[in-house]
């Protein structure tokens, strides 16, 4: 009957890599300029350099979610 591609362990990673996606959007995440004013913080290493790592990681786990081997009983 257990026929699946996944076990439950390789949707707990993929699970976990998604959590890791939307952390670094949120880091992402912010107020931008406008016309009548620039906002400095756009260019903050938050957003520039930690939140696309944070998001590759993710990236990263879910691709090892998705090519671990599941575990046969």
């Amino acid at each position: 009957m257990n026929n699946l591609a996944f076990s439950k362990k390789n949707y707990i990673l993929l699970a976990i890599g998604m959590v890791i996606i939307i952390a670094g959007l949120i880091l992402m995440s912010g107020s931008g300029s406008t016309e009548e004013a620039f906002n400095p913080d756009i260019f903050s290493v938050r957003r520039i350099k930690v939140a696309p790592a944070v998001c590759f990681a993710g990236f990263i786990f879910i691709i090892y979610g998705i090519m671990a081997k599941p575990t046969k009983k």
